[in-house]
């Protein structure tokens, strides 16, 4: 039996499932009658928490994107929905769902599958619905990069008629390369408190140069915080949200109006741009540094400078003279590379600039692609104490 019938009957028995371990420990008996998931958040903040979504919340997610699609002639029951991503977070139980609500085609890929282009497309392209169906595509930026490195991984995004592109930030050179290829990516924005998307870029507006995350779905509305905070009101806000690390109880999430607020700073220019998480800022100096802003930039200027460097990151450590100083830890096969980094970002603002570079090669972002910066702070402050 298939996770996705194993689902299929728990929900029929009006039961909550959980989608991976870390929703096990969750107390079940403090939520309402289900049928519904536990779903695992994909969140950068670290713990081991999860979220309740009632299965109407899923049918209504599916509802707004298949609104969405009709949009730009897409008749969502026609579609071949390819699914890369696991079904124990949202973004990969949402393409399954889709279909399941649409009566779409769905077919889910095997991770192997994803390291290996030539061997997808040849897979691919064997199945009885390729050729004949609009092929909807999710992904997120490091799959993408790792497609766009290789000529066939190319060709199959090519085939595409979507890709929905999420659950990180999509980088400035991703986005000048895939438009150059002329890809339908759709850069989107979601969360598992939110049963996925809630905003969405058309193709066509992000091969014309838009950038962001283009406008909120029809059941959803965003706003900004007076601190720049994305917050969301929609009718599929999970039920709550349980954090292992925290007493078994679960939070709710949405204020009296019912607003939820996110992880994120965001703008409006005027679609949708999510500019750095929250959590995620430092202040330096008595400057408040975005360390996920500042990232790409340092990308942007290993890309232009030909440097063999696959992902930078920035983490903020305690200093007593600052406050916090940036070190930037640097993946790469190289070490010779901080050198021309510290080079690089030298007339840098003293705040923004990396005090410390330090070679990690095996530094990269988890499965969904997002950081997981507890870790890599606990890696960093293990080296440190190994070199002490």
């Amino acid at each position: 039996m298939s996770e996705f019938e194993q689902l299929e009957r728990g929900l029929a028995a009006g039961q909550w499932v959980p989608l991976s371990p870390e929703a096990d420990a969750a107390p079940i008996d403090q939520l309402p009658p289900g049928p519904g998931v536990l779903v695992r958040s994909g969140g950068s903040s670290g713990g081991s928490r999860c979220c309740a979504q009632p299965l109407d919340h899923l049918d209504r997610s599916a509802a707004a994107t298949a609104h969405w699609l009709t949009g730009m002639a897409l008749d969502p029951a026609a579609t071949l929905l390819l699914n890369p991503l696991p079904m124990a977070h949202v973004s990969g139980l949402m393409p399954w769902w889709r279909a399941r609500c649409w009566g779409a085609s769905h077919q889910q890929l095997q991770p192997g599958l994803m390291k290996n282009p030539t061997e997808l497309l040849a897979w691919c392209r064997n199945m009885p619905a390729w050729g004949t169906k609009p092929v909807l595509l999710s992904l997120v930026p490091t799959q993408l990069a790792r497609l766009l490195a290789h000529p066939v991984g190319v060709t199959f995004l090519q085939e595409m008629q979507v890709i929905w592109i999420g659950g990180a930030a999509l980088p400035p050179a991703l986005a000048a390369q895939a438009r150059a290829l002329q890809l339908p990516l759709a850069p989107c924005y979601g969360s598992t408190e939110t049963a996925a998307m809630v905003a969405a870029l058309p193709p066509a507006r992000f091969l014309a140069g838009e950038p962001g995350c283009g406008d909120p779905l029809m059941d959803v509305e965003l706003r900004l915080a007076a601190d720049g905070a994305l917050e969301v009101r929609t009718d599929r806000l999970a039920l709550g949200r349980w954090c292992a690390d925290q007493p078994a109880r679960w939070e709710q999430l949405m204020d009296v109006g019912g607003w939820w607020r996110s992880g994120d700073r965001a703008a409006f220019t005027p679609g949708l741009q999510i500019v750095g998480r929250m959590d995620g800022a430092i202040h330096s100096g008595g400057e408040t540094v975005f360390p996920e802003q500042l990232e790409q930039r340092v990308m942007a200027a290993v890309q232009a400078a030909s440097l063999p460097v696959s992902s930078v990151l920035l983490l903020g450590v305690d200093d007593p003279e600052w406050g916090q100083r940036l070190v930037a830890l640097v993946g790469s096969a190289d070490s010779a590379v901080l050198q021309h980094l510290a080079t690089l970002t030298r007339s840098w603002a003293p705040a923004e600039t990396p005090r410390r570079w330090v070679f990690c090669p095996d530094l990269a972002p988890s499965a969904l692609g997002k950081w997981q910066r507890q870790r890599w702070r606990d890696w960093l402050q293990r080296l440190d104490s190994a070199e002490a």
